[in-house]
C-alpha cells in the first residue's frame, strides 16, 4: 500500500511480497528507499541499463522507466547491469548471499597461500570469476582489495614466527610468504609503522615482564 508519498507495507507482510502498481514503485525509486534494494529492479529505456532503487545517478523520467522485481528478468529483457550501483549483486537477492560465498572462498585461499607466490588473475580463474569482479566482491564484503589483504596476513604470519621462533629474518620472510627480507621489511614499515626487527627486539623484555 502507499501511505502519503512513501511505500509501506502491509502489516506481516514482507516487502517482497507487495505488489506494487507503477507510481508506488518510481516514488521508491525517486527517493532512493533502501528498503526495496534487492526487491525491485529499475530498467532505464534511454540507456538500455537497469540498477537498483539506491542508485545514485540522476533519476530518469517516469515514461523511461520499468520495474522488474529480479535482475535476471531485467536482463532478460535486454537491459544490461548498471556499472555504478552493480544491480546484479544487490544486497538480499541470491546473487549477492552468492558473492559472500565466493569471497569467502577466495580469502580462505588467500590465507592459505593463494597470493603468495601467484596473482588475482590466477585466483580469480580458479574461482570462475574475473578479476575485476573479484576485487569488487573484496572492496563490498571485505572492504579491502585481495593483495592488499594478502599483504596483511602474510605480516600476521611473520609477526607470529617473530615471536615464536629464533629465525633468522631472511627465514621468517620465506615463510611467511614474503620473496625476500628486504620486501618483508617494506611491509611491516607500511602496515605496522616499523621494521620487523622492533618486534623481536620487544620480546626478552616482555618475557621478564611480571
Amino acid at each position: 500500500m502507499v501511505s502519503g508519498k512513501r511505500v509501506v507495507a502491509p502489516r506481516g507482510r514482507r516487502y517482497s511480497e507487495v505488489m506494487l502498481d507503477f507510481a508506488a514503485q518510481y516514488d521508491a525509486f525517486r527517493r532512493r528507499d533502501p528498503a526495496w534494494d534487492g526487491v525491485v529492479f529499475v530498467a532505464v529505456k534511454t540507456t538500455g541499463v537497469y540498477c537498483r532503487p539506491v542508485c545514485p545517478a540522476r533519476t530518469p523520467l517516469a515514461r523511461n522507466v520499468s520495474f522488474y522485481r529480479s535482475a535476471r528478468s531485467a536482463e532478460r529483457a535486454g537491459f544490461r547491469p548498471c556499472l555504478r550501483c552493480r544491480p546484479e549483486a544487490a544486497p538480499f537477492c541470491p546473487a549477492w548471499k552468492g558473492t559472500r560465498t565466493t569471497a569467502e572462498r577466495a580469502l580462505a585461499l588467500i590465507e592459505h597461500g593463494a597470493l603468495d607466490h601467484g596473482d588475482v588473475d590466477a585466483l580469480a580463474e580458479r574461482l570462475g570469476v574475473g578479476a575485476r569482479h573479484l576485487s569488487r566482491l573484496f572492496a563490498a564484503h571485505l572492504g579491502a582489495p585481495p593483495l592488499q589483504l594478502a599483504l596483511r596476513l602474510r605480516v600476521q604470519r611473520a609477526r607470529r614466527l617473530i615471536f615464536d621462533s629464533d629465525l633468522p629474518m631472511s627465514a621468517v620472510a620465506q615463510r611467511a610468504g614474503f620473496s625476500s627480507a628486504r620486501r618483508m621489511s617494506a611491509a611491516f614499515t607500511r602496515i605496522c609503522g616499523r621494521p620487523p626487527s622492533t618486534f623481536r627486539n620487544k620480546r626478552p623484555a616482555e618475557a621478564a615482564a611480571p
